[in-house]
């Protein structure tokens, strides 16, 4: 299969596979697995905001150095690479029991998923539009929410048959594992083999990309805690233990439309209102996680983080893009950096603020904040 044969539509759905299995359960599977993990081997939660720290400084270090033109051989051999070495670093976690080793595997597993998404994404958006189908792209970043949606069945599937945290790794290593097949019939080698050796523009003309990486940097920040850490606090209120299941599910489902539907509102309000629209969500679904503790306010806080996280990083990108003089790559490196050292900081706030208050409520609170001066900046930034 080559790619003039590909159909549109299912080069779109080798898309989704592979952010499912890198993205959606590489990288997100840890949310649901936390909690019994945490558990079993008597972590604090400083200790397990450092775990989902290492992951998101491995995605930093992966997303900066992918796009390098001295990267050799094809996009295609990275691609499934990093499908590999996501699938690997995934089911190992399941054999540890170091924090050393988990760190190591989650940087490792980080710098994976941060290599599937670009070259995943290379793969399949410009062929996409090549054939005038762009508007497949929503299914091709709907594997996000995907993947998640799989990883709390698969979590709570094997929790119900009595399996233990570490087969829950091993679950997930062997899903992503099958995906890898997938991938290779679905997304054939692109006629260019090699990866682009583009030349990255000097400068980034516009003022307005300054607020711009703010906003995405406190964005990065703001949604990942309770990305990290929704299904702990959960756990952690005995009256609603029982829908734990439910919620990191949700996220899911509210993810997989997330991208089509924020990026239609995009093209009505414009990007940038459409991304301040989307942080107040946002905001308000982080506060909902530790103000309305309930089975009804963790649900709102499921659908508003599961509804708009995918979405306003795509609108994030989309508008630098549009900022950006010439090649974009600079603009994008430099959102990449703000929104991952967010990511870094967030977890590690979140779980040494949990040891010293008992309690997620003002790192949660802090990171809702942080969402609402993102949307403010871009309401600014917009009118002028």
């Amino acid at each position: 299969m080559n790619n003039t044969t590909t159909k549109p539509r299912l080069l779109a759905l080798g898309g989704l596979i592979a952010m499912a299995s890198a993205l959606g359960i590489g990288r997100f599977i840890y949310t649901p697995i936390l909690p019994p993990m945490a558990e079993g081997l008597l972590l604090t939660q400083g200790e397990a905001g450092l775990i989902a720290s290492a992951n998101f400084l491995g995605y930093l270090v992966g997303a900066l150095a992918a796009p390098s033109p001295r990267l050799p051989g094809s996009s295609r051999g990275w691609l499934l690479a990093a499908l590999a070495a996501s699938a690997a670093t995934t089911g190992v976690m399941g054999w540890g029991g170091s924090l050393e080793l988990f760190l190591g595997l989650r940087f490792v597993g980080g710098a994976a998923s941060a290599f599937v998404l670009v070259f995943a994404s290379a793969l399949v958006l410009e062929r996409l539009a090549a054939t005038g189908r762009s508007n497949l792209a929503a299914v091709h970043f709907a594997g996000v929410g995907t993947g998640i949606a799989l990883s709390a069945v698969l979590t709570w599937a094997l929790a119900a048959g009595g399996g233990s945290w570490r087969a829950m790794w091993f679950g997930g290593g062997a899903v992503s594992l099958v995906a890898i097949a997938a991938v290779a019939l679905l997304v054939p080698a692109a006629q260019d083999a090699h990866v682009p050796k583009a030349v990255v523009a000097k400068a980034v003309r516009s003022p307005r990309i300054w607020p711009l990486v703010t906003a995405y940097g406190l964005f990065g920040f703001g949604y990942v805690i309770t990305a990290t850490f929704i299904v702990a606090i959960v756990r952690g209120a005995p009256e609603i233990r029982s829908v734990e299941p439910m919620v990191w599910l949700v996220v899911g489902l509210a993810a997989i439309p997330s991208v089509a539907a924020w990026t239609a509102i995009g093209r009505r309000s414009g990007v940038l209102g459409a991304f301040a629209i989307a942080c107040l969500v946002e905001a308000a679904g982080v506060a909902a996680s530790v103000v309305w503790v309930s089975v009804a306010g963790l649900f709102v806080a499921a659908v508003f983080l599961g509804g708009t996280f995918m979405g306003i990083t795509a609108l994030g990108l989309i508008a630098a893009r549009g900022l950006s003089a010439g090649d974009p790559r600079r603009a994008l490196g430099l959102m990449t950096a703000a929104f991952g050292l967010g990511q870094i900081v967030g977890p590690v706030v979140a779980g040494y603020g949990f040891d010293l208050t008992g309690s997620f409520f003002l790192p949660s609170m802090l990171a809702a904040a942080g969402l609402c001066v993102a949307a403010a900046l871009m309401a600014l930034t917009r009118r002028k």
